[in-house]
């Protein structure tokens, strides 16, 4: 005899499995290991509050220390606003996924955070391309350095990395929401991302993938190169430079920003290039821990906390106080 619904044999549906229970979406973020699930909670909570304290901290001595007017600084401070905007758009919905598993996320929800992710990367190819620029300038054009990088083209340049990510990532939010999504609604992503979400779509969606390809290589690609060719001419300068001090600051002043492209580059192409990739939705998550968590949190140690000018107006700060 089966067992009727809902007695106390029958094993529990998960929310999302059951398509009575609205149109709301459910993350899945690690749900492959429950176990860990507080574990990983008080990690991502702990490397929040690092990173907005970090975040924070950089912001506030950029704008209060005369001594950190350069452009490089400028850039840095918008470059830690849009890490603070995106964490914190991806990190609260995090926790409440791992603390409070089964919680839907509305329709609407989900669409504005993608909105705010694409929005959020897009911009932050574009300030460390600003980033490379600034340092090709400064070590390969010293003596034009001033008159190029003049506040109104600083201005200019950080409004136009603001603004770029918004239509971007507007098109293909409206997009992506018109088609229907069929079945559970179940995404094995921590957030709302093109990939798991077109895995809910029961639509032909071979033309949007083909204009999110398009879009990265000009996002993505094209900004990797330029930083590229940005250091190319960087080390060429470097090279030629007969004093051993001074390629080594000027290195110095590259390094951390090369790392940090590495890394962010890299993860974003290998998530946004193949929207459908074979690799498992859990490996994707993994990746992407690395552009969302790790990147906004070591932003601020390894571009500037290590940075004498930056040390110094600390402990200006905190003497003041």
């Amino acid at each position: 005899m089966p067992v009727a619904l809902g007695s106390p044999g029958a094993p529990a549906a998960p929310p999302w499995a059951n398509q009575s229970s609205g149109r709301e979406f459910f993350l899945l973020g690690f749900a492959h290991v429950p176990a860990l699930r507080p574990l990983l909670a008080a990690l991502f909570l702990a490397m929040f509050l690092l990173t907005l304290l970090g975040n924070a901290l950089i912001v506030l001595l950029t704008a209060l220390d005369p001594a950190l007017r350069a452009p490089m600084y400028f850039f840095l401070r918008h470059l830690a606003l849009v890490e603070i905007c995106f964490s914190l758009d991806i990190v609260p919905r995090l926790l409440v996924t791992l603390l409070r598993p089964g919680r839907g996320v509305s329709p609407a929800g989900c669409a504005l955070q993608l909105l705010l992710v694409l929005s959020c990367v897009t911009s932050e190819c574009f300030l460390l391309t600003a980033m490379a620029w600034d340092r090709y300038v400064a070590i390969c054009r010293p003596l034009r350095y001033g008159a190029i990088m003049s506040p109104r083209l600083c201005h200019l340049l950080a409004a136009t990395c603001w603004l770029a990510g918004v239509p971007v990532s507007l098109v293909f939010t409206v997009w992506l929401f018109h088609f229907p999504f069929c079945g559970p609604r179940g995404i094995r992503h921590f957030f709302c991302d093109i990939a798991p979400l077109l895995s809910l779509v029961c639509a032909d969606t071979r033309v949007l993938e083909a204009n999110v390809l398009a879009a990265t290589v000009l996002v993505i690609m094209v900004p990797f190169c330029l930083i590229a060719v940005s250091y190319i001419g960087v080390l060429a300068t470097v090279l030629q430079m007969s004093s051993a001090t001074g390629r080594h600051k000027a290195l110095s002043t590259c390094a951390s920003h090369l790392i940090v492209v590495v890394l962010f580059y890299g993860t974003t192409g290998v998530i946004h290039l193949r929207p459908k990739a074979s690799c498992s939705p859990e490996s994707k998550q993994v990746v992407s821990l690395s552009y969302t968590l790790v990147t906004p949190m070591l932003n601020p140690l390894v571009y500037s906390l290590r940075n004498k000018e930056v040390k110094a107006a600390l402990g200006r700060l905190c003497c003041s106080y």
